[in-house]
């Protein structure tokens, strides 16, 4: 529920903004402490966002050490926009400078944390593939919409004082923790020791570091079909709808990809994974890029396990901190993913800890947990 100050200044701003008057329909929310409202007004809609400006850890400020991130909590480590909704706005500005289609802000006011955009509609990918959409179109969309956007690189900066973070080794580690901190409690009944905890750490570290050794790109970090929206009536790349990028960073070219085709809330057959891989290096080349194809699919595979390892302890932690069993419903198919990834040469280590670590018949929903 809303308090009744926070309903004023959401009125007062919607009426600064000429929305006073709007029909409000809130959207249900998911693992966010966001909320969106689709407004109406004279046959037209748009977009409200509500994020309340203490429910969130800070996030990371420009030039802080890991230390000094580590003191400031999760959010800071793992480099997380919090409640900052400016960044939303210039992460937004950016990819329409690119020509893709995120929605365009009407006004913000970030000392609030509201911010009015363009409702792009309610057809998620999710929902277009659910109803038999053309998965080799929409994904072919979303791929090339990619290759576009990495050709631009990563900025150091979001218009107009948003620093593009790097997603570099403290975060990706703080988000690989998550595994040892929340699903192996899950899985096998017990904390994991602090051997099991720095073990696992030392292991990731040079993996990663050879997988982030390469230019890096705008991540948008959950780029999937629950965060894409699809567009018909556009043209070209204008056709994939982008939401939920607030988190952006400045990280390997492979993330999105593997966030797309690893789709942790929905099954990707193996073979359409394949061929938008495939179509990413085409893409990607035929648009001048000079990628090699065998640093990227080994970059693919480190990313995509890290990916899949974090969204483990998320899972886990979803459950169990947040009281949201549902989402154990997703944790074999991330295993799914997981075990395959941990296949790569690359990651022979990794695998040899997991296999001892964590038994296969464990890597799952918990005997005896409900969904």
């Amino acid at each position: 529920m809303m308090d009744t100050d926070r309903k004023e200044q959401m009125q007062a701003f919607l009426k600064a903004a000429g929305w006073g008057n709007a029909a409000q329909h809130p959207l249900p929310g998911d693992a966010s402490t966001r909320r969106y409202i689709r407004l109406e007004r004279n046959g037209t809609r748009a977009m409200l966002m509500d994020q309340p400006q203490n429910a969130e850890a800070p996030q990371c400020p420009a030039g802080a050490t890991p230390d000094e991130r580590r003191a400031l909590g999760y959010n800071a480590i793992a480099r997380l926009a919090g409640a900052d909704t400016g960044r939303f706005v210039a992460a937004a500005n950016f990819l329409r400078l690119h020509g893709l289609s995120a929605p365009e802000v009407f006004a913000a006011d970030h000392s609030y944390g509201f911010v009015l955009s363009e409702d792009l509609g309610d057809a998620l990918y999710a929902d277009v593939l659910n109803d038999g959409g053309d998965a080799h179109e929409l994904y072919g969309a979303a791929v090339d919409a990619l290759a576009k956007l990495h050709l631009a690189g990563a900025p150091s900066l979001l218009p107009p004082d948003k620093p593009l973070h790097p997603y570099d080794e403290t975060a990706l580690i703080a988000e690989t923790d998550l595994l040892t901190e929340w699903f192996m409690p899950l899985a096998l009944g017990r904390a994991a020791s602090e051997d099991e905890i720095e073990t696992h750490r030392m292991l990731w570290r040079p993996i990663l570091h050879a997988a982030l050794s390469a230019p890096p790109v705008f991540v948008h970090r959950d780029y999937h079909a629950q965060n894409l929206m699809w567009l018909p009536g556009r043209e070209g790349l204008a056709r994939v709808g982008m939401i939920d990028f607030q988190d952006a960073v400045a990280g390997a070219a492979s993330y999105d990809l593997i966030s797309l085709v690893e789709d942790a809330r929905r099954d990707v057959e193996p073979e359409l994974a394949r061929a938008m891989s495939a179509r990413y290096l085409d893409t990607s080349r035929r648009l001048g890029s000079d990628i090699d194809e065998e640093t990227y699919r080994s970059q693919m595979a480190v990313m995509a396990a890290q990916r899949n390892a974090k969204i483990a302890g998320i899972f886990a932690r979803l459950y169990k901190r947040d009281g949201k069993p549902r989402y154990l419903a997703y944790l074999p198919r991330v295993w799914g993913y997981l075990n395959a990834d941990l296949e790569h040469p690359a990651l022979s280590t990794l695998k040899a800890w997991y296999d001892k670590t964590i038994p296969r018949e464990r890597r799952g929903v918990p005997e005896g947990l409900s969904q």
